[in-house]
């Protein structure tokens, strides 16, 4: 096998997983590559919506795939957004999702507007072969946005020991030490052996 398959439109995300596999000599295609695939994301937790991601995509072309899911969890909010993070005020809007945040924490005390982004990501091969990879990043919500950086709640985030919200690092510094950035370690560190098997 020579071809991973990333289930995802979204050319940023594929560009960072391309740079991350290009030592293994692995054509990396993604959703864009393929007719529309639909996917019906219905599950309850990070892990299941990323696992039906990567079998329904698996099934339809018969390979090896990689998908993730990932999400803002507000303590104050019993958890929300979380798996509804992207769609919170409607679809993909960032603008829309930020707004609906702050008007949900107003009045919310700075120690209790503490939160996390997870992601989980999951790769499956044909022969039934399953990787889960897992990261986090914690921080808390801004009252406004902060910075021009990033994306999604991004502005919204700060995180303490940095001083600094995620739209106020660069690329670099937020790859860091984002969700994504540690699931991405994490998944590469076992890659090889789950390629290879």
């Amino acid at each position: 096998m020579t071809t991973l398959v990333i289930a995802t439109k979204n050319a940023g995300k594929a560009q960072e997983y391309r740079k991350m596999l290009a030592p293994h000599g692995i054509t990396v295609k993604t959703l864009a590559d393929f007719p529309a695939i639909a996917i019906n994301e219905n599950g309850t937790s990070f892990e299941e919506n990323a696992t039906i991601k990567a079998k329904t995509v698996m099934q339809a072309l018969d390979l090896p795939v990689m998908a993730d899911d990932s999400g803002l969890v507000v303590d104050a909010l019993n958890g929300a957004p979380g798996i509804h993070s992207a769609r919170y005020a409607g679809d993909h809007d960032d603008a829309a999702n930020n707004a609906k945040l702050l008007h949900e924490l107003a009045g919310v005390p700075d120690d209790q507007r503490t939160a996390h982004f997870h992601t989980t990501i999951v790769a499956l091969k044909p022969d039934g072969a399953k990787l889960v990879a897992k990261g986090r990043v914690d921080g808390r919500i801004l009252h406004e946005r902060q910075g021009d950086n990033g994306f999604g709640y991004d502005p919204l985030f700060f995180i303490d020991s940095l001083g600094k919200s995620l739209a106020e690092l660069t690329a670099d510094q937020k790859n860091a030490i984002s969700h994504r950035g540690a699931a991405l370690r994490d998944f590469m560190t076992r890659f090889p052996e789950w390629w290879r098997a």
